[in-house]
């Protein structure tokens, strides 16, 4: 299944892709795409209804992320042997975590708000594994049956915030708008191996990433697992697996994100996005 969540900005309602290509309200279904839905027993729930009997919603409503009620958003760092090379930093002898706040999260297609005083705002289409049921010193076999799916994610950065000034990474990962999520959360089922997905980013048209899962030095089982380990893991904690080489970081020159740019980028079944850079108020 395709779920999502449409409408406006903290009113969004529970909603899915049917097979006609049009989206399905699922207000009289679920309360929202959170908590104890995103388990095996809610999808199923979920799987149990008939697409064709739910309301149609208009197809230029907004989608929002397509995951509520998250309380984590993990990220990992130099996960892919060649982004870390581009930026000049060796692969880790362990996955390197880090948290984006919360309040970056936002629609797939909302616009990427370029920080009051930022030269260095940066695109990384990035993988997302949305957690459906509590993770607790988990092993790897174990790690996917612990997954409710996966959905595309930006993972926008400030560069000069995250590694010019004191401190750690945060505050260049954590800015409104640098976390857009979706279109779609795509059940795990539908995800044959998340380990081959192909992956890409297009700044003003132009190609900058063009990746696969393939290269990550650590796989979404291994992370959900290593994760698990050091925090619970709850259903709605999203993990953005980091990022293949084309940052703009890693350009000849670097090249960095202006007012008025235009950022795309998808995953291979897992739908794509769409963001215009605008001024932060």
């Amino acid at each position: 299944m395709k779920l999502l969540r449409h409408g406006e900005r903290g009113s969004e309602r529970p909603g899915l892709v049917h097979e006609d290509g049009t989206i399905r309200d699922l207000s009289g279904v679920v309360p929202d795409i959170a908590g104890a839905v995103l388990s095996d027993q809610g999808l199923q729930a979920i799987r149990a209804v008939d697409p064709s009997s739910l309301p149609v919603v208009d197809a230029a409503t907004r989608l929002g992320p397509c995951v509520g009620g998250t309380g984590k958003f993990i990220c990992i760092g130099l996960n892919y042997a060649d982004h870390a090379a581009e930026s000049g930093l060796q692969v880790p002898p362990e996955p390197v975590i880090f948290m984006k706040a919360t309040s970056a999260i936002c629609g797939p297609n909302d616009p990427i708000l370029i920080p009051r005083g930022s030269q260095k705002t940066d695109w990384e289409v990035e993988l997302a594994v949305i957690i459906g049921r509590h993770a607790k010193y988990v092993s790897e076999d174990e790690a996917l049956s612990h997954v409710a799916g996966y959905a595309v994610a930006n993972d926008v950065s400030e560069r000069a915030f995250q590694a010019e000034r004191a401190g750690q990474w945060t505050k260049g990962k954590s800015c409104d708008n640098f976390g857009q999520l979706g279109p779609w959360l795509v059940t795990r089922d539908e995800v044959a191996d998340p380990q081959d997905l192909s992956m890409w980013c297009r700044v003003n048209g132009e190609t900058k990433q063009d990746g696969s899962t393939r290269t990550m030095v650590y796989g979404v089982a291994h992370l959900v697992s290593y994760l698990s380990q050091f925090m619970s893991l709850h259903p709605g904690d999203v993990i953005s697996t980091g990022t293949p080489p084309g940052v703009g970081l890693g350009q000849k020159p670097p090249q960095f994100l202006k007012v008025g740019d235009v950022v795309e980028l998808g995953i291979r079944g897992l739908g794509e996005q769409r963001q215009v850079c605008e001024p932060d108020a």
